[in-house]
Parts: structure tokens; C-alpha cells; sequence
């Protein structure tokens, strides 16, 4: 049956993708694509689920489909309009807010129009919707000229976490940066395989900064029928009052430094920073309930970075229990040539043991570069989620064996010693002497990751200085 769905899901996503070459000639990229289905695919889907009650009487998928009238371009824009203005249901509204439209002519509209009605939409039962856009958001991310890449996390990496964590029904999951909703998704689904019949899910909490990727992440949450608090903001303001503590939080933080904005950064955060993993890391600490567990997805340097990266680590290692880390092979994002791991940890305020030791597991050493042509699979996790075990908080004991190269720990100590410096390496690639082009492209990226980081660092310092300094 799960197969027959997948397939079913599968092929109407093929399709649909097809759909987006007739707007090649308006100069439409792949994201706006995204975009805009995400506008015409709720019309329909709603009308297959039988949920379009909840839309205004004519401005649902019929009224679009019958339409006959001169300037269907112009209907399609205020039927957006009306709906983001006037809809009773709020997160109809919120996908309609403010809308735009890549559409140049009618001819065009009407052609995608005719192509999604077309479609065998009763092979799919009301999951495989939510397949269906998942799909989307998966091509989407390929394509490196949209940059999706960047905020879109592979699924086998994020369902690997999920599972590390075990989210349960009744707990508060949260994703401060949560971009198109994946990590919220694959825990409702985990949570249905480990309760199933359950009348309760967890609660899910999510903010998303950019707008148009809140549409499609509230999109993805109605599909997939989410008991969710979606937030348009930014979790490292004033906007991350509006969260519960939480249970789990599973995230993937932006790349890159915060700059060019008028909004105060928060004052609760211990250390003042650019770099957005090094804010995102002291919110999501802060953010956890006593005893909660996060999994986060940070860049290289926010485990060696000195200064303030240095300080942010000690806060981490000290109140929280880091227990695990796991460093990611290249090419996991598309849009970034930045080596990225996870940090798995529960927080602990007051336990004296806390990331006494630390486990890592090397997934990128003698990996091949991942990417397009090349991508990652569910089975190449298999290994570190048996040595992980079973105990989402990693507190139980895991294997101490040479059979695994790849597995080793290390004593809070030691690290202390070296700096506080959590880059912890000891397999050395078999052709070390003699690096290849992916090995030197990665080192150039890396290079100029960090004098960009420099750069905001230096940027924010200059803001706090007094004018008269400055010029000086």
C-alpha cells in the first residue's frame, strides 16, 4: 500500500515539475515555480480532500477551472487577493498574504491550470498530498540555481535525526529556523509509526524569517495536517518570545552572518555575535526545557571558531550534556562548499557530568562527494544509528570497538586542553598527498566562509563603537 502511494506520489510530482518548462519563456526560476504552486496546488487539493468549504464561496479550484471570461490573468490575481484579505480560515489567509503572481500572460496560466486539472489526483489518498509537495520541495532543492539548497535539508539526514530523538505524542518540537517544514513533517510521521491509533501528536513550533518560504511551509503543515504554531519572523529577535520551551528541537540553521538588518538582536543571548550558528546555538539551548534533547546542524567553524565561538562551546558543553557529534560528508548542500556536522545534546543545567565525553562519528573522511548526481541515502546513516543506540539522550552505553574506524570518544579533558576545539579528527584519507579538485574547491569555500564571518564580526564591533571613534 506505502509503495502503491509512493509511486502514485511520485508520478504526479514528475508531472507537475513538467509543468514549470511552459513558464520558461517568462523567465520564471524553479523557486518562484515553487511558489506559485503553492497558490494553485491548496485550490485543488482542497477540492479533492473535500476541505474548499472552509474557502469563500467562487474562489475555490471550480470557479478557476470554469472560468471563460477575457482576462483570466487578472480574475487569478484578485481571486488571490480576496483570499488572503477575507477568508475566514486564518492559515488561509497567511498562504494568500500579500500575494504575487509570476504569471506575465493568461495563455500561460491557463496552460498549468488545465495541466494540474488533468492529473489522476484520485490514485492518491489524502498522505500522499503532503507526499506530493514534499516531492516538489525535493526538486526544488537540486536545482542550484534557485539556492533552496541552502535552507532545504536531504531527507535522509533529517529523518536520521528524528529518529535519534524519538519525539513523542504530547512533547513541544520545535525548528527556529524552519525553513520548508521538513524536520516538523518527518516528526509527525515518526511519532504516527511509534503511536499509531494515538488521538495525540506532538505540538509542533516553528519560525521561518523569509515569507515566501512561510507560505510554502504553511502549505506543507496544512497538507500534512500539522497541530502546528507557525511563526513569520526571527527566533534570534524579540519574535522568539512567542515560543514554548521545548521538548526536541531539530534544526538546520542559516549559513552566513547577520547583517544588514534594523531589528535588535536579543538581549538574553549570553554572547554578542554575527555569525548566525554561533546566535542560533545559544537560542537553541536556551530555548530547551530542562531535560530536553536537540539535534542542530552547524558548519565547521562553529566547532573551532576562537573568541566568542570559543566561549558559546564552554556555555554549551557546561549546561548542556553534548554527547554525540556527527561530522556530515561534502556536498550535503548545494548552494554552500561548507563542511557541516551534527551536534546531538539534552540540556542539563546543573549536572556536574555533563559532555564528560564525546562521541563522534566520521561520515565525511573517505566519503564520496555527495550531490545531484550523487545523492545521500538513508543506508548511509545505517551504521551511526547503531552505534548511537537507542537512548535519545545518548546516556546509555554505546560500543568501544576498533571494528569501527569511524566511531571513537573523547574525554571532556582532553578537549579542554586543546582549546576547547570540538573539530575532532583522526582518520587521515588514503590519498592525503594529493588532493583532488573537490578537496581544493572545498578548502577555497571554507577560506572565504571565514573571512566573510571576519568581516560581519568586525562589522558588529564598529556598530558599537561611538561615531566620533569610528571616523577616527
Amino acid at each position: 500500500m506505502k509503495a502503491a502511494r509512493a509511486k502514485s506520489s511520485g508520478d504526479l510530482v514528475k508531472r507537475i515539475w513538467g509543468l514549470c518548462h511552459i513558464l520558461r519563456g517568462d523567465g520564471v526560476s524553479y523557486h518562484e515555480y515553487i511558489s506559485e504552486l503553492t497558490y494553485l496546488l491548496f485550490l485543488k487539493i482542497a477540492e479533492e480532500t473535500d476541505t474548499d468549504r472552509a474557502l469563500p464561496e467562487g474562489y475555490r479550484w471550480r470557479d478557476l477551472i470554469d472560468y471563460r471570461g477575457a482576462d483570466l490573468l487578472t480574475f487569478y490575481r484578485d481571486m488571490l487577493t480576496y483570499l488572503g484579505g477575507h477568508a475566514e480560515n486564518r492559515v488561509v489567509q497567511e498562504i494568500y498574504a500579500f500575494p504575487t503572481t509570476v504569471f506575465s500572460h493568461s495563455e500561460n496560466l491557463r496552460a498549468v491550470i488545465d495541466g494540474i486539472a488533468k492529473l489522476d489526483w484520485h490514485s492518491v489518498d489524502a498522505d500522499g498530498m503532503g507526499d506530493i509537495y514534499e516531492g516538489l520541495l525535493a526538486r526544488n532543492s537540486q536545482d542550484a540555481r534557485s539556492g533552496a539548497g541552502q535552507y532545504f535539508t536531504p531527507r535522509p539526514l533529517v529523518d536520521t535525526m528524528v529518529r535519534l530523538m524519538q519525539p513523542a505524542a504530547g512533547e513541544v518540537v520545535q525548528d527556529p529556523s524552519c525553513g520548508s517544514g521538513g524536520f516538523l513533517i518527518s516528526a509527525q510521521q515518526f511519532s504516527k509509526i511509534m503511536s499509531p491509533g494515538s488521538t495525540t501528536s506532538p505540538r509542533f513550533e516553528g519560525v521561518e524569517i523569509e515569507k515566501g518560504t512561510y507560505r510554502i511551509c504553511q502549505m506543507n503543515s496544512f497538507l500534512h495536517g500539522l497541530n502546528a504554531e507557525l511563526i513569520l519572523g526571527d527566533a534570534l529577535t524579540a519574535d522568539a518570545a512567542a515560543l514554548t520551551p521545548a521538548d526536541v528541537i531539530l534544526a538546520n540553521p542559516p549559513f552566513g552572518n547577520k547583517a544588514g538588518s534594523a531589528r535588535k538582536l536579543r538581549d538574553d543571548l549570553p554572547h554578542r555575535t554575527a555569525n548566525k550558528q554561533l546566535a542560533f546555538l545559544q537560542h537553541i539551548r536556551l530555548a530547551l526545557k530542562e531535560g530536553g534533547r536537540a539535534a542542530v546542524v552547524v558548519p565547521d567553524n562553529v566547532l573551532f571558531e576562537g573568541g566568542v565561538g570559543r566561549a558559546i562551546r564552554v556555555d554549551l558543553m557546561e549546561e548542556c550534556d553534548l554527547h554525540t557529534i556527527l561530522r556530515l560528508p561534502n556536498g550535503i548542500f548545494y548552494s554552500q562548499g561548507v563542511n557541516t556536522n551534527v551536534l546531538f545534546f539534552t540540556r542539563r543545567t546543573k549536572n556536574p557530568r555533563n559532555s564528560s565525553r564525546i562521541w563522534v562519528y566520521d561520515l565525511r573522511t573517505e566519503m564520496p562527494r555527495f550531490g545531484k548526481t550523487r545523492p545521500l541515502r538513508p543506508e548511509h546513516f545505517r551504521e551511526f544509528e547503531a552505534v548511537y543506540g537507542t537512548d535519545p539522550f545518548g546516556s546509555k552505553r554505546r560500543p568501544e570497538s576498533a571494528d569501527i574506524p569511524r566511531w571513537r570518544s573523547f574525554k571532556r579533558e582532553d578537549i579542554a586542553a586543546a582549546g576547547d576545539n570540538l573539530d575532532l579528527i583522526w582518520m587521515t584519507p588514503r590519498d592525503a598527498d594529493e588532493p583532488d579538485s573537490s578537496t581544493l574547491q572545498d578548502v577555497a569555500s571554507t577560506v572565504l566562509f571565514h573571512l566573510q564571518s571576519a568581516i560581519a564580526e568586525i562589522e558588529s564591533l564598529m556598530e558599537d563603537l561611538p561615531a566620533d571613534e569610528v571616523e577616527r
